[in-house]
């Protein structure tokens, strides 16, 4: 690592979560949620998140970032596939950083290490979101060589509309 991508903490440890940091993990979601103003969209909760992170199916995996032994960061994200490319890639669902750790270049360095996961993997790409109004996250994105896809308009079905989407009513093809 260069001087230049070197993070500013010398004592940050990037490892894969365990079942330990169930609420360690569930407090950093809520710091997210809180930043991105959708704290009011929490669900999660620890039973929740042992059973699809830890459990007998696992569906995501958390890197956690520690100063010191205290989560100050996370990535979530999980395995999907472009059938464009013909390749596995990594999805990145959440990346946050706790606020007074910003800037020193822990986010940079969880981001460089789901990159090495997914080039280890033979992912072809590496992928996530940003809310359009959180500048300083574009920014450092661009930064970091990533580009918006401005074709792409991201469509979600939640709630009710899961329900009756995923319902006996559409299984004959209406």
């Amino acid at each position: 690592m260069s001087a230049r991508t070197a993070p500013k903490v010398p004592d940050l440890n990037l490892r894969f979560a365990e079942e330990k940091d169930t609420e360690a993990i569930l407090g950093l979601i809520r710091g997210l949620a809180d930043y991105e103003r959708l704290s009011h969209e929490v669900k999660a909760d620890t039973a929740t998140l042992r059973r699809f992170l830890f459990g007998a199916r696992r569906v995501a995996e958390v890197v956690i970032a520690e100063v010191a032994g205290t989560p100050v960061g996370f990535a979530l994200f999980f395995h999907n596939f472009s059938t464009f490319l013909g390749l596995p890639g990594i999805y990145i669902e959440d990346l946050y950083i706790e606020p007074a750790w910003r800037g020193k270049g822990i986010g940079r360095a969880l981001l460089s290490c789901v990159a090495r996961l997914a080039k280890e993997s033979g992912c072809g790409r590496l992928e996530w979101a940003v809310l359009d109004w959180n500048e300083p996250a574009i920014s450092f994105y661009q930064k970091l060589g990533a580009r918006p896809l401005q074709d792409w308009t991201i469509f979600r079905v939640t709630g009710r509309a899961l329900d009756e989407l995923g319902g006996k009513r559409g299984a004959g093809g209406e």
